[in-house]
């Protein structure tokens, strides 16, 4: 099957295509209780401040009307640092395609921000949104799950206005001697077992762990963004190329 076409990566294993997605749910709806705190522990709390950093990227405007679509955010953190950000004009939709990652999103967010969030479940492979709608995508932690990333990076342009932006963090490729091989024993040696001993679930922590490794390169990804018809493409690097924001404008 691995050169089915209608096969992909789940982790380490080839699946159909048709069948990674529900798999995909299944981790998701198995760790979201505990989504927030595992993302703490597996980082160190690194992951606030690569989060910091890719909100500073999104730069939502302050003083006028500026819209975000924030996909596979379900828990909230991205859309929450936005509308902090930003000023009283700044709205966010959070998307999601696991209904248990909204829910724990819709309780963090409680009426705090009243109408400058909405929570919609769906697909990032086929949003359920209006063409030339957004000042902003972002995506965080979350493209290397879809099943076909080309088709979220098509719809990604589609619902953003002409000048938009598309920013993704996701986890990438170690570019520091030492530091690889030591973040290599890290990942499959420890993360699962915290996985299994905080969230009563290692399996899912081991697909997590296997889908960084078979995440695209920096350049592969940053292709497959031109591709889908955005301009300006750059990456940069984080905590020695442990992860990575990439960004990309709609110029037309």
């Amino acid at each position: 099957m691995a050169g089915d076409e209608t096969s992909t990566d789940f982790g380490f294993e080839r699946v159909r295509l048709a069948e990674k997605q529900d798999r995909v749910n299944e981790v998701f709806r198995s760790v979201a209780k505990r989504y927030d705190l595992m993302n703490d522990l597996m980082s160190g709390g690194l992951h606030r401040a690569w989060k910091s950093a890719f909100v500073s990227s999104v730069r939502p405007s302050r003083t006028r009307p500026f819209r975000l679509l924030d996909v596979a955010g379900g828990t909230g953190d991205i859309a929450f640092r936005t509308l902090e950000a930003g000023g009283p004009d700044t709205k966010v939709t959070v998307l999601d395609i696991n209904e248990a990652m909204l829910g724990v999103g819709r309780e963090r967010a409680g009426h705090r921000y009243g109408s400058r969030i909405d929570f919609v479940a769906g697909n990032a492979e086929s949003l359920p949104l209006p063409s030339d709608t957004f000042d902003a995508y972002t995506i965080a932690f979350g493209i290397r799950n879809v099943p076909r990333i080309e088709n979220a990076l098509a719809e990604a342009h589609r619902v953003l206005k002409v000048g938009g932006r598309f920013l993704c963090l996701e986890f990438s490729h170690v570019d520091v001697p030492g530091l690889d091989k030591i973040y290599e024993a890290y990942s499959f040696k420890v993360i699962p077992r915290i996985g299994a001993m905080v969230a009563g679930d290692k399996e899912s922590y081991q697909y997590l762990v296997e889908s960084i490794r078979r995440f695209p390169t920096p350049g592969s990804f940053s292709r497959m963004i031109e591709q889908a018809g955005f301009g300006h493409v750059t990456h940069r690097p984080l905590s020695g190329g442990i992860c990575a924001i990439h960004s990309g404008w709609k110029l037309a």
